[in-house]
């Protein structure tokens, strides 16, 4: 409004000036109420930002060197310099506005409304209104409005809003869906297991849009550059209007001129603008493909890690586990074995627990189990059928005092003790996922470290870092461990190298928390993961750390191109504009110019591909 304001009077004066001999006080009135209605919003901004001890910015370059020009007479170039400035200022506001805008279209999640079923029949309701326990009706092409448990039907869901990844899901009773899914081809009734604000889509949409608030090192950078090159820039035009004509005692006027047009020359929009417009790209790109990057300084991050750092069960492999074997010792039978050990660990959620649960294969009598103690890092205490069970890893037998036999196969070995006596073990294998070697094969190929880290046996270990290549193997650790290693890496990196750590973002927290950048895998509605990370995968894949790097290092590459380009533009006109070369109008078109291809340099990141690595 402003500006078509401004625009309006400017020409209504122009014209009236070439066509009618107005002069002096009328021609000054004439083109100050232009550039009053172009300025006023830029003067009342400074004025606030002073208060603040912040007016060291462009806007004070455009208001000293247009009321500068109006001062000497330059009435035109004056108002002109100013419309060109808010013109490039509300390109400025349309260029964050539509990348904002294109992140919110590639992450479209927010559900529109909900089908609450109310006895035998539906009602259309808000998402916000749905209560815990609930149920909902999810028709064929209609988004999932919170997250919920199937309760009825089969059928698959469309996820790659949420993951990135194209290939639908099957789903049925019991599964969990998450909000901002869609439903592809059937009718599924769920019940609601979280209210909306709580729910995934909710959160995802959150962590998104204040991604930007979490500024980057280079942003900070662009505002102090801002803070020291504004006197910088003043000093120049100050020594330009006395110097010269010191030396040259003619045309005092002309070098008051040029002056003020090296502060217009020098106006940094175009280098301001472009920054945060790369980070948003960049963020944008990898929200896209599900990748959740929590601000600025955690990709700018990203580009510095020079040693990934892995939890092995459940990120380096599935955390799916399988008994392999069963080895009884004495008189015990295999199948007593299994069940001692599938009761003991019944009320666990840990995978080893229910890996012995699906090889027992029947529900466990819970009434049979009392005193259940689990102790993480070492196992299970419980009393089966009256008599005192323990069940769990090498160190529970030997802070027991129980004498083992070592598993002589590869895996993980559940030991099992009956009333103080060693019983035997149960073998477990977990999977390497499938595409753990290829961002192994990745990080050889660019010289980068990888280290693993596992509460697991060390045969374990070797095992599963000899098959992917990782050099530096830790095993056998207890929670607290893994913090204290990793303290002890961050210590002895060099100046300018950071450390990431990957975890499955569930009991991780703490070092997910403690890394430089803390990397939570399958973060898909998990609590922890979206709370303790920087960056969170939203799909169990590993190899989706390949495009976040990819990303990080296109979007400070353009960054980078766009501050040489900025900056060299600048100290051009800057010269030009000490020689004489250029006029106002024309400093400030060109900068409007510099802006445009710094923006443009920017948006491209918006669609960065997701392959090609």
């Amino acid at each position: 409004m402003e500006i078509g304001a401004g625009i309006l009077l400017y020409i209504i004066a122009w014209v009236v000036t070439s066509f009618q001999p107005v002069t002096g006080t009328a021609e000054t009135v004439l083109f100050l109420l232009a550039y009053g209605a172009l300025s006023a919003a830029t003067y009342w901004e400074q004025i606030k930002r002073i208060t603040k001890r912040q007016f060291l910015d462009e806007n004070l370059l455009m208001i000293i060197a247009t009321a500068g020009a109006f001062l000497i007479g330059r009435h035109k170039e004056a108002v002109a310099a100013m419309l060109f400035y808010q013109v490039g200022k509300l390109v400025e506001e349309i260029s964050l506005s539509r990348t904002k805008k294109s992140i919110a279209e590639f992450i479209d999640i927010r559900p529109d409304y909900a089908n609450l079923k109310v006895g035998e029949t539906e009602k259309i309701v808000p998402p916000q209104e749905l209560l815990l326990g609930q149920i909902i009706v999810l028709r064929p092409g209609e988004k999932i409005p919170v997250d919920a448990v199937v309760t009825e039907g089969t059928g698959t869901v469309d996820m790659k809003a949420l993951t990135g990844e194209s290939e639908p899901r099957a789903v049925w009773a019991g599964d969990r869906l998450y909000s901002g899914s869609i439903n592809l081809n059937s009718v599924l009734e769920a019940r609601v297991v979280k209210r909306y604000n709580d729910s995934t889509a909710a959160k995802i949409m959150r962590l998104v849009e204040s991604a930007n608030e979490n500024k980057s090192e280079s942003i900070h950078l662009a505002d102090k550059f801002t803070k020291y090159y504004t006197p910088i820039v003043i000093l120049i035009a100050l020594l330009t209007v006395i110097l010269p004509p010191m030396m040259f005692i003619e045309a005092k006027g002309e070098w008051i001129y040029r002056g003020l047009i090296i502060l217009v020359a020098a106006c940094p929009c175009g280098l301001m603008v472009s920054i945060p417009l790369a980070f948003l790209g960049g963020i944008g790109s990898a929200a896209k493909q599900g990748v959740l990057i929590k601000g600025g300084r955690s990709l700018e991050n990203l580009t510095q890690v020079d040693t990934f750092v892995f939890d092995k069960t459940g990120t380096l492999t599935e955390g799916v586990f399988h008994v392999k074997d069963i080895v009884p010792y004495n008189e015990m039978e295999k199948k007593d074995l299994l069940e001692i050990a599938a009761l003991a660990e019944s009320y666990s959620k840990h995978p080893v627990a229910v890996s012995l649960q699906e090889a027992y294969g029947q529900e466990a009598d819970r009434a049979r189990v009392a005193e259940i103690e689990e102790q993480p890092g070492y196992g299970v205490r419980a009393k089966v059928d009256g008599r005192e069970v323990y069940a769990g890893n090498t160190r529970l037998m030997e802070r027991e005092g129980i004498e083992c036999q070592p598993a002589e196969e590869a895996g993980t070995a559940v030991y099992v003790a009956v009333d103080g006596q060693y019983a035997g073990y149960i073998l477990i294998a977990d999977v390497i996922r499938g595409d753990s070697g290829r961002l192994m094969r990745w990080m050889h190929r660019r010289d980068l470290s990888a280290v693993m880290l596992t509460g697991d046996n060390e045969q374990v270990a070797e095992d599963v870092a000899g098959e992917l290549g990782i050099e530096s193997v830790y095993a056998e650790l207890m929670p607290e461990d893994k913090v204290a290693l990793l303290e002890e890496f961050r210590e002895d990196q060099m100046e300018g190298e950071l450390i990431a750590f990957v975890g499955d973002g569930i009991n991780d927290a703490p070092v997910l928390a403690l890394a430089d950048i803390g990397i939570a895998m399958g973060g898909l509605g998990a609590d922890a993961a979206l709370e303790a990370a920087d960056i969170i995968l939203m799909e169990d894949e590993p190899s989706k750390i390949i495009n976040a790097v990819r990303i990080s290092k296109a979007t400070l590459r353009s960054v980078k191109q766009n501050m040489v380009f900025a900056i060299g533009m600048k100290v051009l006109l800057v010269v030009m504009a000490f020689l004489g070369m250029v006029t106002m109008q024309n400093a400030i078109i060109a900068d409007m110019a510099v802006m445009l291809i710094n923006i443009l340099n920017s948006f491209w990141i918006l669609q960065y591909p997701g392959h090609g690595v």
